[in-house]
C-alpha cells in the first residue's frame, strides 16, 4: 500500500520546500486564507518550472464563498483550466455543486474535455454535498480521478468513517483526506485506507516587514518544510508499522 503526500502551497519557493522536505505532489493555489483561488498562470508556470509539472495539481476556483457557478464562472474555470495544463500542470482541482448541493454535473463534464487526459480532482465542495458518499459513482462516471474530502466533517480526524466508506465504495476514484489535518492525526487517518493525505503546512512570515493601511495587516503564509518532513515521516511510519 501507497499513500501520496500532498501539500497545498502558494508559490515557488513554497513549492521547491513542500518536494525537498518530502512532498509527493502539490496543489497550487492562492488566498489559502479564503479556501484557495486560482493562481495566475505565471505562477502556475514557475512552480512548474522549479520541481516539474508532473507534482503540480492546480486549484481552479474563481471566487470565495460558495461552489454554485453561473455559466459565465463555468466558462472561466474551462479557460483557466487549459491554460493550466498548457502551462505544465499535471493536473486541475476543482468542485460545484448545484443549488440542492448535488453535482453540477453539467459543469463538471465541460470541466472534464477542457482537462483532456490530465488529473481532474473534485475538491472539498464534496463535503457540502448531502452525502458524500452518494455523489462518487456520479463522479467516477463524469471521469473524475480523485476527490478531497473531510469525509464530510470540519477535520478529516472527525471524518475517518465516512472516508473508510468512501474507500469501501471502491468506485475507481482516489480518495485523498484532507481538512484541518495536523501531523498528528496522520496515523488515523491513513489507517482507514485513504490513497493521499492533503495539508497546508503553513506558518507566517514577514510580521516585521512594513505594512500598512494599503498592504493589509503584516505577515504572510509559507510552506513550513518541518511540518512538511513530520508529515511525510508520519505517513512512512504509519505504513511500515
Amino acid at each position: 500500500m501507497t499513500v501520496a503526500l500532498e501539500i497545498a502551497v502558494q508559490d515557488a519557493a513554497g513549492a521547491r520546500a513542500a518536494i525537498a522536505a518530502g512532498a509527493d505532489r502539490l496543489e497550487l493555489c492562492q488566498a489559502l486564507a479564503v479556501g484557495g483561488l486560482t493562481p495566475s498562470i505565471a505562477l502556475v508556470e514557475t512552480a512548474v518550472a522549479a520541481v516539474g509539472g508532473d507534482r503540480v495539481n492546480v486549484l481552479v476556483r474563481p471566487r470565495a464563498g460558495g461552489f454554485v457557478y453561473d455559466g459565465d464562472e463555468i466558462t472561466l474555470v474551462a479557460a483557466d483550466i487549459r491554460a493550466a495544463i498548457a502551462a505544465g500542470a499535471a493536473g486541475v482541482v476543482v468542485g460545484a455543486l448545484t443549488d440542492d448541493g448535488q453535482v453540477d454535473a453539467q459543469a463538471l463534464r465541460r470541466w472534464r474535455a477542457a482537462a483532456g487526459d490530465s488529473t481532474l480532482v473534485f475538491h472539498r465542495a464534496i463535503d457540502a454535498a448531502p452525502s458524500p458518499l452518494a455523489v462518487l459513482d456520479e463522479l467516477a462516471a463524469i471521469g473524475v480521478d480523485r476527490v478531497l474530502t473531510s469525509g464530510g466533517a470540519a477535520r478529516s480526524v472527525d471524518g475517518t468513517d465516512m472516508l473508510r466508506r468512501l474507500v469501501a465504495a471502491d468506485t475507481g476514484i482516489e480518495i485523498m483526506a484532507g481538512g484541518g489535518i495536523r501531523v498528528g492525526d496522520i496515523a488515523r487517518i491513513v489507517a482507514v485506507g485513504v490513497d493521499a493525505v492533503h495539508l497546508s503546512a503553513r506558518a507566517v512570515a514577514g510580521l516585521d516587514v512594513p505594512s500598512g493601511p494599503g498592504g493589509g495587516a503584516g505577515g504572510h503564509d509559507v510552506t513550513d518544510p518541518v511540518v512538511v518532513a513530520a508529515a511525510e515521516a508520519a505517513v512512512r511510519s504509519t505504513l511500515s508499522g
